[in-house]
């Protein structure tokens, strides 16, 4: 009776202890945060400086490769042979909790640090959706996490891994083709927004893919009839499409861009190229509108008496939503204080609000309650792609003015000062503190894989990319 008793005693004593040790170690991560600071705002700065597009990212890479190593984590270059790609790793054995970082920027939308539009270097590339703060935040808790495992309080394995070209090719979809994430139990993400909220929604799939066609030239007055207008046969293919919208799913979208349509006005032009982005709420979805577009090209270059020819891009999978892990961000999140903000920046905020027509509603610092998960309405991104083969715990964080107009100057101007500094500081407490609970409570992660193996479809992830490296052209 007694051993009964005392063992008793020590069970109900070990609780509150545990209970005390996490608090400890997330007291520790806010404080290791903390003290990164000023460095996360130079290399998030430096970044928004150097505002590379995809898989030109070369200087953002190294910015964050070079954290990494000067703070002990085991670096690993040109990951799928994409040159920009990268891991950083510490720790060993089991579990292994990956984080993902993105650094790539948005072409054409240069800003300077002013909430009036005026481009820092004409027609350059600025950060507009915040992939500076991205990946600088998430290397910052790996790092929060790395000191915790050094210290003995956890164990295990952290990764971070730097990914490429999120805005056009994605290039995460080679790497997980190559099976650099096979290794993870749980992988951690975040996306800089207007919110601050836990990640309970999913995105659209896609297919991105161009259509060439080819004709023949000719003189546009005197023997047009000799000419096979490959721009005809292009305005014949996006006329098809248009009048497709009126028979897809309303949560399907279409978009275009001409990228050669002939030189001068008084030739038949023998060549004409156009990108095709297909979105949908599932694969399925997308593999439907793709089948019908590729008859529509064909229509057009039948009507016209042109060639045509296709050539995959890329294409992306929806996010599988993990409810379990958004659970426990949100707690995390609940932990932490809402983002206050000064008064010149919310007049900052509004400002960017009243030069872009938006009310002026200033910024939401606030964290919202666990949404419920509702049909996709947004974008899209190539962590769906992570998403299929690893459970995934996200969260958004506040960087720029509530419902201003995203990928554009507006963003621009928030991501390289204060507000989106706050954001990126917020975003890598609840991240590094989330992993911590994972770390030590290896029953979470058995509860998120149970939810991501629910979720998961029974057919096998393919990758919808060609054979070879990612590339632009």
């Amino acid at each position: 009776m007694k051993k009964f008793i005392f063992g008793f005693i020590a069970f109900i004593t070990l609780i509150p202890l545990q209970g005390q040790n996490k608090k400890s170690i997330k007291n520790d991560i806010q404080a290791s945060i903390e003290r990164q600071k000023e460095k996360l705002i130079d290399i998030s700065y430096a970044i928004w400086e150097a505002a590379e597009t995809s898989l030109e990212e070369f200087k953002s890479s190294k910015l964050l490769m070079d954290y990494a190593r000067e703070n002990g984590f085991e670096v690993k270059e040109n990951i799928a042979d994409i040159p920009t790609a990268f891991t950083a790793s510490y720790g060993s054995g089991k579990p292994v909790i990956g984080i993902l970082g993105e650094f790539d920027a948005n072409a054409g939308i240069s800003q300077k640090l002013k909430p009036i539009k005026e481009a820092r270097i004409a027609g350059a590339a600025g950060h507009g959706c915040g992939h500076n703060l991205y990946g600088t935040a998430s290397l910052a808790a790996a790092i929060a996490i790395k000191e915790q495992i050094e210290k003995g309080k956890l164990k295990g394995t952290v990764i971070f891994y730097g990914t490429p070209a999120e805005e056009t090719i994605f290039a995460k979809v080679w790497m997980v083709r190559e099976g650099v994430f096979d290794q993870l139990d749980v992988c951690m993400d975040w996306h800089p927004g207007d919110t601050n909220e836990s990640g309970t929604q999913s995105t659209k799939a896609l297919v991105d893919f161009r259509v060439s066609f080819n004709g023949s030239s000719s003189h546009a007055s005197s023997d047009p009839w000799n000419g096979r207008s490959a721009v005809d046969a292009m305005e014949l293919y996006t006329t098809g499409l248009n009048y497709y919208r009126e028979h897809i799913i309303p949560t399907s979208r279409i978009h275009y861009q001409f990228e050669a349509v002939g030189d001068v006005v008084n030739v038949v032009p023998d060549y004409a190229k156009i990108w095709t982005r297909l979105r949908g709420n599932s694969v399925e979805n997308v593999n439907v509108l793709y089948d019908r577009a590729l008859d529509i090209a064909k229509a057009a270059a039948l009507m016209t008496g042109t060639t045509y020819e296709t050539k995959l891009i890329s294409g992306i999978y929806e996010i599988l939503v993990n409810r379990t892990g958004a659970e426990i961000m949100q707690n995390n999140m609940e932990l932490l204080e809402d983002i206050s903000y000064t008064p010149d920046e919310i007049s900052y905020a509004n400002t960017i609000l009243s030069e872009t027509g938006k009310p002026q509603i200033g910024i939401d610092g606030e964290l919202k309650p666990l949404m419920e998960t509702l049909p996709a309405t947004g974008g899209s991104t190539d962590v769906g792609d992570v998403s299929q083969v690893v459970p995934i715990i996200r969260m958004s964080a506040t960087v720029a003015a509530k419902n201003g107009p995203w990928h554009s100057w507006a963003v621009v101007a928030c991501t390289g000062m204060s507000i989106g500094h706050k954001g990126m500081i917020y975003a890598a407490k609840a991240l590094s503190m989330t992993m911590a609970d994972l770390f030590k409570e290896p029953k979470l992660i058995e509860a998120v894989k149970e939810d991501y193996k629910k979720n998961k479809s029974p057919k096998k992830y393919v990758p919808r990319i060609d054979p070879g490296p990612p590339t632009l052209d």
